[in-house]
């Protein structure tokens, strides 16, 4: 990859790009450098979109990674997940209106697991166990989600994806016309 390249800001994918169904593989130890160069990237893109978390399946990157910053009291949080996956799920529920940079412009309420705990490790390479509820589980769900090739309208009914769908394609259409 050139200088170039890696200075070029990433484009968010947009469904029904069939890269975001695809499942990421974990990063390993020899993606060290790759990783440290992206993550800059993805907080910028997520930023600039703006939203709170972006996973690198989103800008066509197939490596178990992402990013969240949900900026309490206005301030800058940010958190880099590699690898992470949900080690502990609470039976209690919460539904929460989601939206994706992926899927822009369209929600709907998801219905997840109120409480997790989410093993990761850092960009220290250090494991971390991260217990988190309200938005901030509900955004690290969302993220890992996209990991595994599942966008948040995978939750809804057949009906509602489907609404959501057929309006982002008509919007992405008319974008693209004007």
């Amino acid at each position: 990859m050139s200088a170039s390249s890696l200075a070029a800001p990433l484009t968010i994918l947009i469904a029904p790009d069939p890269r975001l169904k695809a499942r990421a593989r974990p990063v390993r130890p020899e993606d060290g450098a790759e990783v440290a160069a992206l993550v800059p990237r993805l907080f910028d893109a997520m930023y600039a979109a703006p939203g709170i978390g972006l996973a690198a399946p989103q800008v066509g990157v197939g490596l178990r990674l992402c990013v969240v910053d949900l900026q309490p009291d206005d301030k800058p949080a940010p958190l880099v997940l590699i690898n992470p996956s949900v080690i502990a799920a609470s039976a209690e529920t919460a539904t929460r209106e989601e939206g994706c940079l992926s899927l822009p412009n369209q929600y709907a309420d998801v219905t997840r697991p109120a409480r997790v705990t989410v093993r990761f490790t850092n960009l220290e390479g250090k494991t971390q166990d991260l217990s988190a509820d309200g938005l901030l589980a509900a955004c690290l769900q969302h993220e890992i989600d996209h990991l595994d090739g599942i966008l948040f309208v995978d939750h809804l009914s057949a009906l509602k994806r489907n609404m959501i769908l057929r309006r982002l394609a008509k919007e992405q259409r008319q974008k693209a016309a004007g």
